[in-house]
């Protein structure tokens, strides 16, 4: 038992954001576990998200892969493991290295990633193996390295406890990385600092900001130009810095001064107001201390390494770099996208943050004995997929990730994997849109719980995660699925593996081989852990060089990584606006919800998680709305050049006037016509490679809704994909909602055939045939439950999911359930609002009408938003609406 466990409790991190919280999981002997934040881990100090406080609720097992299977038979892992090495052989002998490749996901632990580009890179000759990584951090990577020399986050969270001013770049914190989020408001809270919020959108971290700025789309690198001109011009400007540590500020600043010459330009330029612009950069030039934090709103940008680089100029200019409380900061997306850089993980790199360079070629092949070593970089993860769509690209191996849904027009991308002659699939999940059934092989694997190896967070802090469970069936963990493989292929010295704390060491030891510092990452003293130190081993940051303290900052004194030791200011180009046609004149900006993670393979397990957004939707400005003949919760179809997807409308002014926004974690097996991913264009940043998600341009209108409803059902049940619109976890089972341009009495026929509805099922309908419900009970429990009506009624539907939660249901309760009535007390049908704590927002308003006049006020009354916090600003919206009516009230009194 390792130092960081006990036979109850098991230390490990948390599989979502790069936060990297740390999770303490307490098996229950029976498949599940307690979850519990980590006090002693240095990312959360026992605080965690929704997301992250629910894994025990998503450990089931119900959804999993249990045993290999070649063209969908069941078969043994031998013969698996021999049809993916006979696959890749056929395509390398016939078609060269280049005709091989992978693709592997930020859901992979450090060792997996490891061993996986190991064998492509080192030993097939290949360096066709990108990431998901590169839909999520690629441009930072590429903005790091143009800078810096490497591919270094130089400061920690640390600072956003010390900053002044804490400026969010196209990063909804307060969502996607609540727990980070919390140490800036505490900042405000204790300190006085300032929050800015950059975004198009109004979102919740905006909320919660003393400034938001509604950017128009793209034009992060504008604003950011026009703050280094008033830099140079200022006392804020560091002369000293630049002129020891720095090269190409001149070049940088001339250009800076084309984009952006003056307040008035750029405010028009950027689509905000002026006073706005101007309370921004005096704000940022006068505070001492600044924390620039940015994500994917910068990231996933067709000039996505530009607005990296244009941040990273203004830091360098002022020396507000790798001191307490100051410096650039990109959050990253996922929970291992750092380790995955770590390791070679994107096509372009090599393991130990080399690259391609004939010297770093030539240490590594000599470190791993490889003498089919890549020399060169291999395609990109767009790339690679358009080199599948043409034949270029025979053989493939997938690991934790479905690029049929995330990769830019993703129903291209579904397509394209049929024109392989072999794939290969390593999953968890049997519920993933059109990927198994184009696999060759399909590999089960081991999930968050059951895998063993470290993670790497957003402020270079390596984690262990201990698996707390035995892997189901017979899913084996990645790192050794790819090791058998090689074993397979010829190379099984080189793969002859025990078990993680090997691959560990033997990375490790590759940072700190012939490093005598000029390469940032270095984990050399690491690299003669013991099996038992590695189990027990506690979050620590690199650099960890032999015989050297860490550091937890980089750059305070220069010592970049350049060949001269100086950072490279870079010229940024001028952004072009999205191009809209007159076919396509709105942009698309696509991202996440609060209580979901990616595809929701495994979010999507949990009930509690589903009721907060439990449907895919789009956002757009009651303006245009009204233009374009919109009803707020109507129905709607977005379409692009790329495809088309069906979404309920949520008509707010959160949203600019000319954009839309809708969530990409919906997919063909939770919601038939809402596959957001087939819309985004192929757009990429020319250097780094990262496909932009943020400005597709698209076009919206009505679709001819004419009844709505839902299925609340014991077991999965399968609805046609032109109809079902959303399917959730519930308590028992699950819910499905449904809409159709048929009317209410055409879609209960068609829906009672195709459900096969026994004769003696309980029905009950209106006497204008406008709405319909049935049930059907087992066992003095409901076992499913259907509502068909013109609109879908929240409150029968609430009802019926909790009746399915009930063990048991008496008569009289059975005709209140088809009257549609809720069941019992405190059942609502109020949206959700704080799911830490199950709060609904009638409660919300209750508080509030008895005199909760502050956030704080209305969760010390109901403890919403006193846990992971992500429900503050919608509680504060809440509150600030309420004030307003009264004042509206008090004005009309007067």
């Amino acid at each position: 038992m390792n130092a960081r466990a006990s036979a109850l409790n098991v230390a490990t991190t948390c599989p979502y954001c790069g936060v990297g919280c740390g999770v303490v999981a307490t098996p229950d002997g029976q498949g599940g576990a307690a979850i519990a934040g980590d006090r002693d881990h240095p990312a959360n100090a026992g605080r965690l998200c929704v997301k992250g406080a629910a894994l025990g609720e998503t450990l089931g097992t119900e959804a999993r892969l249990l045993h290999p299977t070649i063209h969908g038979v069941r078969t043994t892992w031998p013969r698996a493991l021999d049809a993916v090495a006979a696959g890749f052989t056929a395509a390398h002998e016939a078609h060269g290295p280049q005709a091989i490749a992978m693709y592997l996901s930020g859901q992979l632990l450090t060792e997996d990633y490891y061993v996986a580009n190991k064998l492509m890179k080192g030993f097939l000759g290949s360096a066709n193996v990108d990431t998901n990584s590169r839909l999520c951090m690629a441009s930072s990577v590429a903005g790091h390295r143009r800078a810096f020399g490497a591919d270094v986050v130089p400061g920690c969270y640390d600072d956003f406890d010390q900053a002044d001013v804490i400026v969010f770049v196209g990063s909804n914190a307060a969502w996607c990385h609540p727990v980070l989020f919390q140490r800036a408001e505490q900042a405000k809270a204790r300190r006085g600092a300032r929050i800015v919020t950059i975004d198009p959108r109004r979102t919740a971290t905006a909320e919660l900001s003393d400034l938001h700025l509604p950017i128009a789309p793209g034009a992060d690198t504008i604003l950011f130009c026009r703050l280094l001109v008033e830099i140079a011009d200022s006392d804020a400007f560091d002369r000293a810095y630049v002129e020891a540590h720095t090269s190409g500020l001149e070049r940088a600043l001339e250009q800076a001064r084309a984009i952006a010459p003056d307040r008035a330009t750029t405010a028009a330029r950027c689509g905000v107001a002026e006073p706005d612009l101007a309370a921004f950069l005096d704000l940022w030039i006068g505070a001492p201390r600044v924390v620039t934090a940015f994500s994917q709103g910068v990231n996933q940008s067709a000039r996505g390494t530009d607005k990296v680089n244009a941040i990273l100029n203004v830091h360098l200019a002022t020396g507000r770099i790798g001191k307490p409380g100051c410096g650039p900061f990109s959050l990253t997306g996922q929970p291992n996208a750092m380790g995955g850089r770590e390791v070679g993980g994107l096509a372009n790199q090599l393991a130990a943050h080399m690259d391609f360079q004939p010297a770093d070629v030539d240490r590594v092949r000599r470190f791993w004995n490889a003498p089919a070593m890549a020399e060169a970089p291999g395609l990109k993860a767009v790339e690679l997929f358009e080199a599948i769509e043409r034949g270029a690209i025979k053989a493939l191996w997938i690991m934790s990730t479905n690029p049929a849904v995330s990769l830019p027009r993703a129903d291209a991308m579904r397509a394209a994997l049929d024109k392989l002659d072999f794939l290969a699939v390593s999953e968890v999940s049997a519920h993933v849109d059109g990927l198994l059934d184009a696999a060759t092989v399909v590999l089960p694997a081991a999930a968050w719980g059951e895998k063993d190896g470290t993670v790497t967070n957003s402020e270079r802090v390596i984690s262990r995660q201990r698996p707390f469970h035995a892997p189901p069936g017979e899913a084996w963990p990645d790192w050794r699925q790819v090791s058998e493989v090689a074993r397979r292929l010829g190379h099984g010295a080189a793969f002859a593996y025990r078990g993680p704390a090997d691959i560990f060491r033997e990375h490790a030891a590759l940072s700190g081989f012939e490093n005598d510092g000029a390469r940032a990452f270095d984990i050399g003293a690491l690299a003669t852990l013991a099996d038992a130190e590695y189990d027990a081993l506690a979050p620590v940051q690199w650099p960890r060089r032999r015989g050297q303290a860490g550091r937890k900052r980089f750059f305070s004194e220069g010592g970049f990584f350049h060949s001269d030791g100086r950072a490279r200011f870079v010229a940024v180009a001028d952004p072009p606006p999205p191009r809209l046609t007159e076919a396509y004149g709105l942009v698309l900006n696509t991202g996440r919800v609060r209580d979901q993670w990616h595809t929701m393979t495994r979010t999507g397990l949990s009930p509690r998680l589903a009721r907060h957004r439990d449907a895919p939707f789009v956002e757009v400005h009651p303006d245009d709305a009204a233009r374009l003949g919109l009803s707020d919760a109507g129905f709607a179809r977005v379409t692009s050049a790329q495809g088309a997807a069906e979404l309920r409308v949520v008509a707010t002014a959160s949203q600019r006037r000319g954009s839309l926004f809708a969530p990409i974690h919906w997919t063909a097996a939770t919601a038939g016509r809402a596959r957001v991913g087939a819309l985004t264009h192929a757009s990429v940043d020319p250097v780094s490679g990262q496909p932009d998600s943020k400005a597709t341009p698209a076009t919206i209108a009505p679709s001819p809704i004419a009844a709505e409803g839902f299925l609340v059902a014991r077991r999965r049940v399968a609805l046609p994909d032109w109809l079902a619109h959303a399917r959730i976890a519930v308590l028992g089972g699950e819910a499905v909602t449904f809409a159709s341009a048929e009317g209410p009495a055409a879609l209960q026929a068609f829906l009672s055939n195709w459900l096969g509805r026994a004769a003696s099922a309980s029905r009950r309908a209106d006497e204008g045939g406008q709405r319909f419900q049935s049930a059907t009970f087992a066992d003095g429990r409901l076992e499913s439950f259907l509502h068909v009506a013109p609109k879908l009624d929240r409150a029968a539907f609430d009802a019926a999911i909790a009746l399915l939660a009930r063990p048991t249901i008496d008569a009289q309760e059975r005709r209140f359930a088809l009257a549609g009535r809720a069941l019992a007390a405190g059942d609502s049908a109020s949206p959700l609002v704080c799911a830490c704590f199950a709060v609904r927002r009638d409660a919300i308003e209750a508080a509030i009408a008895a005199g909760a006049a502050s956030v704080d006020a209305v969760g010390r009354e109901t403890r919403a938003g006193t846990n992971c916090g992500s429900c503050r600003a919608e509680i504060r919206q809440l509150v600030t609406s309420r004030d307003a009516v009264a004042a509206i009230v008090a004005g009309q009194g007067d």
